[in-house]
């Protein structure tokens, strides 16, 4: 696995629901049976198709634990190190990613960068 998929470690830390899922997929939560988080996908039972696999990059919480990683970054360098890491694992898996997250996380990567940026003009005055 990629090393932002190490940092994140969902299938220890993302508390995933019926609900999210039903709503990832679009169907209704009574179709789902159960939903398992498996070290490197998650897996759904359903009434209507039998086992699905989902990658913990389709959810929604891997845009957010991702975001969130990157607001932690206090310095630029950290932030482009991230960045970086972000970027292998989007080459990676690429079809993992939607278009919407890559386009969410390129823009707050942005904000970040402006952020730590100003905070660096303030210092310097």
């Amino acid at each position: 696995m990629t090393t932002l998929f190490n940092c994140l470690q969902p299938a220890q830390k993302f508390r995933i629901s019926i609900g999210d899922i039903a709503r990832m997929l679009r169907i209704p939560q009574h179709l789902i049976v159960r939903v398992e988080c498996w070290a490197y996908v998650v897996f759904v039972h359903r009434r209507d198709r039998g086992g699905q696999f989902i990658s913990y990059r389709k959810l929604e919480q891997w845009k957010n634990a991702v975001a969130c990683q990157i607001q932690k970054c206090s310095a630029i360098p950290q932030l482009r190190k991230l960045w970086l890491n972000i970027l292998k694992d989007y080459r990676k898996h690429k079809k993992q990613y939607t278009k919407e997250s890559r386009q969410f996380l390129r823009q707050f990567r942005l904000q970040r960068c402006n952020t730590l940026r100003e905070k660096l003009r303030r210092r310097a005055c």
